[in-house]
């Protein structure tokens, strides 16, 4: 199984970001879990801070990826560029943020990828992401 991760804008200043919101592990510490519990299937990692790149990501790997775990980050609640590419593309998708998005500010509380994706994981953390590979891995 082909596996990949993408994360948007900012999430490359994990572990300095509000440490309260966003917890203390680094993105590479996330990766390396996430590597470690991808029992042997194929992981991409990639970060970017531009919905463009994202969406070249995605298309680019639109045949390679059997899944996308995705982070849109700030682009949740607005990118329908990044909702449509996910579309097009195919890929069996999983929506993952560390915080609890539907408790938080008005306008983080809605998601546009939501409703492209099979599920989405939401609060506790970079467990989220083990979360949204665990659901991958077991998903029939």
């Amino acid at each position: 199984m082909n596996i990949l991760v993408i994360n948007g804008p900012n999430l490359n200043l994990l572990g300095e970001r509000d440490k309260k919101i966003y917890g203390s592990k680094t993105l590479t510490e996330i990766e390396d879990i996430m590597k470690k519990s991808a029992l042997g299937h194929k992981i991409l990692f990639f970060q970017k801070n531009g919905e463009g790149e994202i969406i070249d990501i995605l298309h680019k790997n639109r045949k390679w990826a059997d899944w996308l775990i995705i982070n849109p980050a700030a682009y949740t609640h607005y990118s329908y560029a990044i909702r449509d590419a996910i579309e097009s593309c195919q890929i069996k998708a999983v929506e993952v943020h560390l915080s609890d998005i539907s408790s938080r500010e008005a306008f983080r509380r809605k998601s546009v990828i939501k409703d492209v994706c099979l599920k989405q994981f939401k609060g506790g953390g970079w467990k989220a992401y083990l979360q949204a590979l665990s659901f991958c891995l077991n998903y029939e």
